[in-house]
């Protein structure tokens, strides 16, 4: 098992596809995008599907995959449908910013994912060409229809709010989910952006988003025992509709994480806020079996720290922004 000092175990393995994303939303990416990872630091598709078996074979159930943005790699339908044949199977989602995946929905489907998460923070489409600095409304809005209908469900819309921008959208945004039969979830503002330039005061926090929502709806937590999801959750007037709160800064659930990432080039990162990474990309190329990738795996785990830090006097942002890190 990959489980850490803290008997913490990892069971939830997130692999970054690509750090190339076609929007440049200004709380992630300066204006003038990022210098992507030269192509041969990039992982394989065999080299991904062979650090998943690994992963798999340790204990790892749930397979999410994410960027940058995934739909731009090239070969992930082809991801998909391998790794959804491993045994035992792992469960396999997606997260995008939704941008082309009306396309490839039925195909991702026929290929065994089981569902998407689509970040999506306005329904303004002049508000999210301000925000992603592209005008791409309507091929978000078009991709979650697309996977609503390949029955990649529940479908889980991922919404930042930020002071200024576009926190008078909570109500709206809910509203608007629970009418389409979306499971929408608030995220946090997470010290991540490329810029560095992540400001407390701008995040507005959990308890915030929830007396905003209470204004207009009654809410309900959930009876069921939230387990290591990072989500805490409420009915809706009474449900079936639902909404999440995942409160990364203020309520942190570090003391339930069963995750571990894979950055696209082969970094193994034991939390997403890890400034220290281990290398398997160059130990595989070198001929490691897979044992000794194994070893390293659990190795990575045993370092991990028992929270974020976030908040700490000796906090220090990772160097890597979200977009190389993956979701």
């Amino acid at each position: 098992m990959l489980v850490d000092t803290f008997g913490r175990v990892a069971t939830d393995l997130r692999v970054s596809l690509t750090d190339k994303c076609n929007l440049r939303c200004s709380y992630c990416m300066p204006p003038e995008g990022l210098e992507w990872l030269p192509g041969p630091e990039l992982l394989t598709d065999d080299e991904v599907v062979r650090l998943v078996s690994v992963a798999v074979a340790e204990g790892v159930t749930e397979v999410r995959f994410t960027g940058g943005e995934p739909l731009l790699r090239r070969g992930l339908v082809s991801i998909v449908e391998r790794v959804t044949a491993l045994e035992p199977r792992p469960h396999t989602s997606l997260t995008t910013n939704g941008i082309g995946l009306a396309k490839v929905a039925g195909a991702l489907a026929d290929a065994g994912l089981d569902r998407v998460n689509v970040s999506l923070d306005t329904l303004d489409a002049q508000r999210f060409a301000t925000i992603a600095r592209r005008d791409r409304l309507s091929d978000v809005l078009d991709g979650l229809a697309g996977a609503e209908a390949a029955g990649l469900t529940p479908v889980k819309v991922n919404a930042v709010l930020v002071r200024g921008v576009n926190d008078d959208e909570a109500v709206p945004l809910l509203r608007w989910a629970i009418d389409h039969g979306y499971l929408l979830r608030f995220i946090e503002q997470m010290p991540l952006d490329a810029q560095h330039g992540w400001d407390r005061s701008q995040m507005v926090d959990a308890d915030e988003i929830l007396a905003r929502l209470a204004d207009a709806f009654t809410l309900t937590e959930v009876p069921e025992d939230r387990g290591s999801a990072p989500a805490e959750e409420w009915l809706v007037d009474g449900g079936p509709g639902r909404v999440g709160v995942i409160g990364s800064v203020t309520r942190p659930f570090c003391g339930a994480c069963d995750r571990v990432r894979l950055t696209a080039d082969g970094q193994l990162r034991n939390c997403l806020f890890a400034r220290e990474e281990s290398d398997l990309r160059t130990a595989m190329r070198a001929g490691v079996d897979d044992e000794e990738l194994a070893a390293r795996m659990r190795a990575s785990l045993l370092a991990k720290r028992a929270g974020h830090g976030i908040g700490d006097p000796g906090f220090l942002q990772p160097d890597r922004p979200m977009s190389a890190i993956g979701g």
